[in-house]
């Protein structure tokens, strides 16, 4: 495969035409939540997304995702997930927790290819799922296409 074509990829036998990857959508990351939560409705609260409100380029996007739980052996936050509607594909990671985590937080980097909502979803011990999502303003894609 030749770099750097664009839409389409030249093969050795002639020229095949692929399109865009296809982008994820609402309909598509709500599918996806279903399927890391099951018929669990997500509560707002208990979460704090921080990310730019507006990010100059959409390579490296930076976020802090934090739940406010006590992370004892009762209670504690098991998994957080986060996801981007606008990218290739809707879901970017998992952070899993256990009580020995000592606290439910984590700081990392994300590619967005558009304008979209980012969501971060946490899952409880006692079942409850609890989730926040902040609409990030993307000057120039990070996904390629």
């Amino acid at each position: 495969m030749i770099k750097g074509v664009g839409a389409g990829v030249l093969a050795a036998s002639g020229l095949l035409l692929a399109g865009r990857p296809a982008r994820a959508d609402l309909a598509k990351a709500q599918k996806l939540l279903k399927n890391l939560i099951g018929d669990r409705t997500p509560q707002e609260g208990k979460v704090r997304l921080d990310m730019p409100q507006i990010a100059e380029n959409g390579q490296s996007v930076p976020l802090t995702v934090a739940v406010d739980s006590p992370m004892t052996a009762d209670n504690f936050c098991k998994a957080i997930h986060v996801l981007a509607d606008g990218n290739p594909e809707a879901g970017v990671c998992t952070f899993k927790f256990t009580p020995a985590s000592g606290r439910a937080e984590f700081s990392t980097r994300m590619r967005l290819a558009q304008t979209q909502n980012v969501w971060a979803v946490a899952e409880l011990s006692d079942g409850s799922v609890w989730m926040t999502k902040t609409e990030v303003k993307v000057t120039i894609g990070g996904c390629g296409g």
